[in-house]
């Protein structure tokens, strides 16, 4: 499947950049992507390197005698593999017309690359790339994409069982080989059950104790956990929005897999009927529809945010873009509503727009401020804005 969008997005950054890290998690694409866009690099030559190749790591053993003579587009991909790259990149960007362009290619979020990273500073451009979106495999095909999630093996497999099996794969390989190559010393199956046990919290508060109990762990090993998960784009955690409110609100992140497919495969769901008869469901589409929004509307993770007053009234999604403000109730259901907790948030949020975002097509308002919108409707407008 083409990905136009963001083979622009890494075109226009090597224009203006003389370092760009295309970053996301493993499989979701970043190596074919890399290859598309250097077929189109206009100025030859393209010098590939794959830290995963023997072969490749030892070239770059001597990352300044291997890379000091090159011109054109370098592509290295696995950078976290070698931290030590980012200083090299420095003095070989800051030469006199210097002849290349590199792209490198990383597994890890920029917040864990970040030490290796800042030697770049003004120098390097960040493209994060996700696994397939609503917006590339259209409406018609939601309900595939939340099933199976959006890696492409998996999303492109033949049958659910082939889909299904990739993902256990997916996850055993991620525990046991990509941890430890960036550092990590956790066991694997340790870092499996915390995983498991964060399914069944998908769509809840983080509650570090109870967690730690029930692994035999501290707290502070649990946000360790957590921390590894986030910065490797397995799971996300959405931060509370608290101001000087007369309620008393909540402070915890509240704690979601960014692809659905992984949860149904640790929930060992197979197919759609499975999945809609799981007491999941619901936690399961707020999780997905709110990946999705954020994907489309391009926002920060300083942007968005949930809401809760101890159990008077929530919001799923909470975006603040400047003095705008703008809510998303998220619900999987054929008949959306306005409720009591929506009408609370809207006013002790002072809200600018509310959209109760459900599984259907049509859009149409619910009261002043406040309309029922399909989350492939608020997708479309996004990609049309």
């Amino acid at each position: 499947m083409d990905r136009p969008a963001y083979i622009a997005k890494v075109r226009a950054a090597l224009q203006a950049f003389p370092v760009v890290a295309l970053l996301g998690p493993r499989q979701c694409g970043k190596t074919t992507l890399a290859r598309v866009c250097a077929a189109r690099w206009p100025r030859r030559p393209v010098t590939r390197f794959d830290l995963e190749d023997p072969g490749d790591l030892a070239r770059l053993a001597d990352p300044k005698l291997a890379l000091q003579d090159l011109a054109g587009l370098v592509v290295v991909d696995e950078v976290q593999r070698t931290p030590a790259l980012f200083e090299v990149l420095r003095v070989l960007v800051d030469r006199p017309r210097n002849p290349a362009r590199f792209l490198i290619l990383g597994s890890a979020s920029r917040d864990l690359i970040r030490q290796g990273s800042e030697s770049l500073a003004g120098r390097i451009q960040f493209v994060e790339m996700t696994p397939f979106q609503f917006s590339e495999v259209g409406v018609r095909n939601c309900n595939r994409l939340w099933v199976r999630g959006g890696f492409p093996r998996s999303y492109l497999a033949r049958s659910e069982a082939q889909s299904l099996a990739w993902r256990r794969a997916f996850i055993s390989t991620f525990l046991e080989r990509d941890i430890p190559t960036l550092g990590i010393r956790i066991p694997a199956a340790a870092l499996r059950r915390f995983w498991m046990m964060l399914c069944h919290c998908h769509g809840q508060l983080l509650n570090a104790s109870e967690l730690g109990r029930s692994l035999g762990v501290a707290d502070t090993t649990i946000r360790r956990y957590l921390d590894i998960l986030t910065g490797t784009y397995m799971v996300r955690q959405l931060a509370p929005w608290y101001e000087n409110l007369s309620k008393r609100q909540v402070k915890a992140p509240k704690i979601y897999l960014r692809d659905s497919g992984l949860l149904h495969a640790f929930l060992g769901l197979a197919g759609h009927e499975a999945l809609l008869a799981h007491p999941k469901v619901g936690a399961s589409w707020e999780g997905f529809a709110l990946e999705e929004i954020l994907r489309a509307w391009k926002v920060e993770p300083e942007e968005t945010f949930f809401w809760s007053s101890h159990g008077e009234a929530e919001l799923d999604l909470l975006v603040v873009r400047g003095s705008e403000r703008i809510g998303c109730e998220v619900k999987y259901t054929s008949r959306p509503a306005v409720t009591k907790a929506m009408r609370i948030a809207a006013a002790d949020l002072k809200l600018d727009r509310l959209h109760v975002v459900y599984p259907g097509r049509e859009s149409f308002p619910l009261a002043a401020g406040v309309r029922a919108v399909g989350l492939g409707q608020l997708v479309q407008e996004a990609r049309r804005n």
